[in-house]
């Protein structure tokens, strides 16, 4: 399927404008449409969630399901955040086997594909606030690198753990989406991605 004939009649059919600066932005620094859909379906899905609209969550998340589904890989591990996001509102809805199976396959997603798409990340330089700091990094790349991995890793090894909480059908003991604006990188690169798959998941408390 081609991905521009869907998004030229994205706000239709996606709610998502194709047309702003910053999907520009994300699209110069090598972002398909997919990508950046993906997140915009997953963050407005997770507000209406804080907003106690969970009709129009639960429709946000189906359609990112969708969204994965046509344009990931089979390895992505943004399938794994939507097949949580949609356990979690099954549970809301009393669906416990099907929250039970979302979750399930949730976690399997998660432990054969989360090593790999760490080990495989590509981190794009940061905006530094004074040529020094940007010296700094260019500098010491190698170990910014391997410090963001090894954050990312802690990250996702939380979400794991929380994952695999509700698949054994206990409470997930961290907040997740809360932290996505703050955690959110301001570059489009592999980082973001998979903060993306971290973060873009209801909140624990919000269950």
């Amino acid at each position: 399927m081609n991905f521009m004939t869907t998004t030229m009649f994205a706000p239709r059919i996606w709610g998502f404008d194709p047309s702003t600066p910053e999907v520009r932005i994300a699209r110069q620094s090598g972002w398909r449409m997919a990508d950046i859909l993906w997140e915009y379906l997953m963050e407005q899905a997770n507000v209406a969630w804080t907003q106690d609209d969970s009709a129009r969550a639960a429709w946000g998340f189906r359609r990112a399901a969708w969204a994965a589904r046509l344009f990931f890989a089979k390895d992505d591990l943004r399938h794994a955040t939507v097949m949580v996001n949609q356990g979690i509102c099954a549970q809301a809805r009393g669906q416990m086997t099907r929250a039970q199976r979302c979750f399930a396959k949730a976690l399997v997603c998660w432990d054969a594909h989360s090593e790999r798409a760490l080990a495989d990340i590509q981190i794009a330089p940061r905006a530094r606030s004074s040529l020094f700091h940007l010296r700094m990094e260019a500098r010491h790349r190698a170990t910014y690198h391997a410090n963001m991995q090894l954050r990312l890793s802690k990250i996702s090894a939380e979400v794991r753990a929380a994952i695999a909480a509700l698949a054994d059908g206990n409470t997930a003991e961290c907040r997740l989406f809360s932290r996505w604006r703050g955690e959110k990188p301001n570059v489009f690169d592999d980082t973001r991605k998979i903060l993306g798959a971290c973060l873009l998941i209801i909140d624990a408390d919000g269950v």
